[in-house]
């Protein structure tokens, strides 16, 4: 028996000796960290904590005379390898953690095994505190199972601890600290492990006892607060679960915590206030997750006013609590204005940056049907934006273009226009510019939007959007955007037929662009001021941006609302807009409009009421217009593609002179030249038809031509007999176009075809009507040779001569300027051509030789002599033929004749008894 006593004791031995020759080999190495041998050490530490901890449970075997000294030799060094581990945390190094952990588990084993058998409450506290704080060590390392062992032990020490008696109550705090830090420990530890009941169950043992939680220094009640909030975040964070117990059990550990940190609230430890800002922010979202939206609005409702007063207000934590108040708030579908201050609460405190600004908007894209409250909030990020714009980076063109949308969604149309109108004018009142993009945008939203309710025929709304367009924030860098608003505005009105708004809106437009004048025309023609209509199709002509597209509309809108007048200036201007070069198509553009033109014009002078002199003036010039065109179709060789309008022209230039004659009053001049028109334009067509002429075209060409000749001639004389006298550059014009006429119609008298005709007998009479015409002008010009030349080259035109003759003969006797050899060669031919045509009248021959006898007897020379003796015995021979006729020669005349011959004789008797 005693040998085995004695062999036992030398067992201890031998683990008290292994343990010390382990602590040799290991402290050298913790002094030299660089030692090739250091990685040794866990190895040997490991070893130390397994050895000590078999010499405790083989201890009680044994007296304690046999291990005391052992014991207390162990303590000593497990106190020193505890201090070498602090000096490791206070310095550390690579792997000093696990070094650590190493020396604090072998201090702890030998400090356990150099125990009392009845340790006193201080050594109870000590060791508790020391396996405690080795557990937690070990916990942080990994190292559960070993950390459970640990603390396992600290259980027993924790119960020893609790059973034990402090009359006096000296050791209170230094007990409620030891044993709270062994319960945080626990706590921990089972957290880590995944033993989430246990965890619980201490962090109960805790906090239930406020009377031990009172003796605990602050620090430590903070620190404890602080592992509350650490294990309570840590759920949240762990993947949910449906039933939402996750949340649930987050709320419980944070609460704890923030019970726990708010009985620390008056005392003088720093940092508490963080420390429950940290913990309601946790316990917000917490409350949030578990869909506990009541306790969590109290809870953001209680944090809010203290981080908007914190220095960091602005800091990403807090911003986060008050998306998480809005969030709470929008859960419990709360009132606007609730909703409002929140938005306001992030606005005021956030950086403007484009992702703060996108958070904004985007969220405001939930609250789409709150019109009330986006606007709200639109115009106050608006605000904020605008007041630091010149500090912050600019994100006011997203907010105007965020308001715009927005706005185009509100059904309150009154509303949302007073909304942009405000959001605008903010914008300028801040001097601030929007860029050019941004303008660009915005105004391409506010026509978008505009054409959206256009095209639903919403005519009002369409025209706000537009007018808004307009607004002076815009003008800066596009000048141009306000009068097109102005002219889309003006467009929603007539559609309305709201005419006289859409004039007073399109007043406000500059006068130099065309697309302004157009939409004044319309508003006149929808008026039915023609006058103005007419006025700004002139406009539009002269605007330097104008388009001749916009005449071609106005033609149909012209030609809808039945105003001829206005049609024909549109007409008139289309005509002008032509440019007659090389290219054939526009010249048959051209000469389509202007038969269009002349038509409208001729219905026009139908009217009662109508402007004839203007109006015959236009038809006239359009005449001159086609005939210009035609000379261009011909040179360009392409009158075999307009000989029907050419047609079409020449046949209305015609009529419509021929009905002038007796409706037009003091147009003789017009009258005249569109005879002449008539007549080019017919030529033209005949030389350019590839088929035989008609016979009837060259009768008509031929009374065109004389038509226009007359003209000239009656107008001469009009004013000759109003005026008295013509200048002699018009009469040689009109001598020229009566030579040019009489040549023309002489070469169609010609054709071979116009024989075949019954009218074809009308040719001689106005080569007569026109030869009396050239006699007359020529008499007013004193043309005597022009006027012998026309005398004899009548002899030779037939029995028409004699009626020529008289009335060329009856022009020369009222001219007292005419010279007696033209008057006696005219006499002479007249005379010449009744006797050999038997076709005169005896009473005109009678007074026509008593005039030429007049002068032969007059010159007094023997050979007129002898010539009025000719016409005498002439006279005899017409006497005697026409005695017995219904017209006898003239008594008068016959006894003048009488009279003259015996007067004549004795004249000459007495002469010749003279010599």
């Amino acid at each position: 028996m005693a040998s085995r006593k004695k062999k036992s004791v030398n067992a201890l031995q031998e683990i008290y000796d292994s343990i010390m020759e382990s602590l040799s080999r290991i402290k050298p190495l913790l002094d030299d960290p660089k030692h090739p041998d250091f990685p040794s050490v866990m190895q040997d530490l490991n070893q130390v904590a397994s050895l000590a901890e078999n010499f405790t449970e083989q201890r009680p075997k044994f007296s304690r005379s046999s291990w005391n000294d052992l014991a207390d030799s162990l303590d000593q060094e497990g106190v020193n390898l505890w201090n070498i581990s602090g000096l490791l945390r206070k310095y550390p190094q690579e792997n000093s953690e696990a070094h650590t952990g190493g020396l604090r588990l072998a201090a702890f084993r030998l400090v356990e095994a150099g125990l009392e058998v009845k340790p006193a409450i201080e050594t109870l506290i000590h060791v508790l505190q020391l396996a405690s704080k080795t557990g937690m060590t070990l916990c942080d390392l990994g190292n559960n199972l070993v950390a459970s062992s640990v603390l396992t032990s600290a259980a027993k020490f924790e119960e020893q601890l609790r059973n034990a008696t402090d009359s006096e109550g000296t050791h209170r705090q230094a007990i409620a600290s030891a044993t709270v830090v062994y319960f945080s420990g626990r706590m921990e530890a089972a957290w880590k492990e995944g033993n989430h009941t246990v965890a619980d169950y201490m962090s109960r043992k805790i906090t239930d006892d406020n009377q031990r939680l009172n003796l605990l220094p602050p620090h430590a009640r903070e620190h404890l607060a602080f592992k509350l909030h650490q294990i309570g975040r840590s759920i949240l964070r762990e993947p949910a679960v449906q039933d939402g117990s996750k949340p649930a059990d987050a709320v419980q550990w944070l609460q704890r915590a923030f019970s726990i940190a708010d009985q620390l609230e008056d005392t003088a430890v720093s940092g508490i206030a963080e420390l429950k800002i940290t913990i309601l922010r946790t316990m917000a979202r917490a409350y949030f997750l578990s869909e506990s939206y009541d306790r969590a609005e109290s809870v953001l409702d209680e944090l809010i006013p203290t981080i908007d007063a914190s220095n960091d207000h602005a800091s990403s934590e807090y911003q986060e609590l008050r998306w998480l108040r809005l969030a709470v708030l929008k859960r419990r579908k709360a009132g606007d204005p609730a909703v409002l201050d929140a938005f306001k609460s992030i606005i005021d405190h956030m950086a403007f940056s484009e992702t703060s600004i996108t958070d904004v908007l985007q969220e405001l894209k939930t609250y789409g049907s709150h019109h009330t409250l986006v606007t709200a909030v639109n115009q106050h990020c608006l605000e904020q934006s605008l007041r630091r714009h010149t500090t912050e980076p600019d994100h006011i063109h997203r907010l105007v273009l965020s308001q715009i949308i927005h706005s185009s969604k509100d059904e309150d149309h009154a509303r949302a226009m007073k909304t942009l109108e405000s959001t605008l004018t903010s914008v300028c009142e801040a001097d601030v510019e929007l860029p050019s993009v941004p303008t660009t945008a915005c105004l391409t939203l506010l026509w978008q939007y505009g054409g959206r309710h256009y095209k639903a025929k919403r005519w009002s709304e369409a025209a706000d959007w537009y007018i808004t367009g307009s607004h002076k924030l815009f003008r800066t860098n596009s000048p141009s955007s306000a009068a097109k608003c102005f002219r889309k505005a003006a467009l929603c009105h007539i559609e309305k037929r709201e005419y006289a708004q859409a004039s007073t809106v399109i007043r406000r437009c500059p006068t130099n662009e065309a697309p302004t004048h157009y939409v004044i025309f319309l508003a006149a023609v929808h008026q039915g001021l023609e006058e103005e209509a007419i006025r700004a199709i002139h406009d539009m002509l002269k605007a330097p941006d104008f388009d001749r597209k916009m005449l071609l509309l106005a033609t149909q809108i012209s030609h809808r609302s039945e105003m001829k007048g206005v049609l024909l200036a549109v007409l008139e201007s289309l005509l002008k807009t032509l440019k007659i070069g090389s290219n054939g198509e526009v010249v048959i553009e051209a000469l389509t409009l202007v038969r269009c033109i002349i038509k409208l014009v001729l219905n026009l002078l139908a009217e009662p009421a109508a402007n004839k002199p203007v109006l015959i003036d236009t038809v006239v010039n359009q005449f001159r217009t086609a005939r210009i065109l035609t000379e261009a179709a011909s040179t360009q060789k392409m009158m075999s593609l307009v000989l029907k309008d050419i047609s079409w022209l020449w046949r209305t230039a015609y009529n419509c002179a021929v009905q002038g004659c007796s409706e037009w009053e003091n147009a003789g001049d017009q009258i005249s030249e569109l005879f002449g028109i008539a007549g080019e334009l017919l030529e033209a067509s005949c030389h350019a038809s590839p088929l035989d002429t008609d016979a009837n075209l060259y009768l008509h060409l031929a009374h065109a031509t004389f038509a226009a000749v007359s003209g000239r001639v009656f107008w001469a004389r009009e004013i000759l007999m109003t005026v008295g006298a013509i200048t002699d550059e018009r009469l040689n014009a009109i001598i020229t176009e009566i030579k040019t006429a009489k040549a023309k119609v002489t070469d169609i008298s010609t054709k071979i075809i116009l024989h075949e005709t019954e009218d074809s007998d009308r040719i001689p009479y106005i080569l007569h009507a026109l030869r009396i015409y050239e006699a007359e002008i020529s008499v007013q010009l004193k043309e005597w040779k022009n006027l012998s030349q026309i005398v004899e080259e009548v002899a030779h035109t037939g029995p028409l001569a004699i009626g020529t003759y008289e009335a060329i003969a009856d022009i020369l006797w009222l001219d007292k300027a005419c010279p007696v050899s033209v008057l006696y060669r005219c006499l002479e031919a007249i005379l010449r051509a009744s006797l050999e045509h038997s076709a005169f009248s005896v009473e005109k021959f009678s007074r026509w030789l008593r005039a030429i006898c007049t002068i032969s007897l007059a010159r007094d020379t023997p050979a007129d002599r002898v010539k009025a003796i000719g016409y005498v015995e002439q006279a005899l021979g017409v006497i005697e033929a026409h005695s017995d006729s219904e017209e006898p020669y003239p008594m008068d005349e016959r006894q003048w004749l009488l009279a003259t011959s015996y007067n004549t004789g004795t004249e000459c008797l007495q002469s010749v008894f003279t010599l």
